[in-house]
């Protein structure tokens, strides 16, 4: 996929991102060389692959599933602006 820098620069504008005008052309080939890439990529034959969640057979340590700390809600909702039946109320965002 080729780009341009016209399309670069909108690309830039529309993410929100600074690109100086005289970056734009070097900006341009780094972008069409990633994309270059990325088309190898797709050409790759991976049928024969099984996905992998991570690369090391390992398995995950867990710890033990222990209450640690002290059941303080009576003391959170005292100093809570406003509660109703253990539950905090909040202001409605969405209309």
């Amino acid at each position: 996929m080729a780009l341009t820098p016209d399309a670069v620069a909108k690309l830039a504008e529309l993410a929100r991102l600074s690109i100086d005008s005289q970056n734009v052309e070097s900006t341009t080939g780094s972008v069409s060389d990633i994309l270059h890439m990325i088309d190898q990529l797709k050409q790759v034959d991976t049928s024969e692959i099984a996905p992998l969640s991570h690369p090391m057979d390992l398995a995950q340590r867990l710890r033990a599933d222990q209450v640690t700390e002290p059941n303080q809600r009576e003391e959170f909702q005292e100093i809570a602006p406003a509660v109703e039946r253990g539950l905090y109320l909040v202001p409605r965002v969405i209309e």
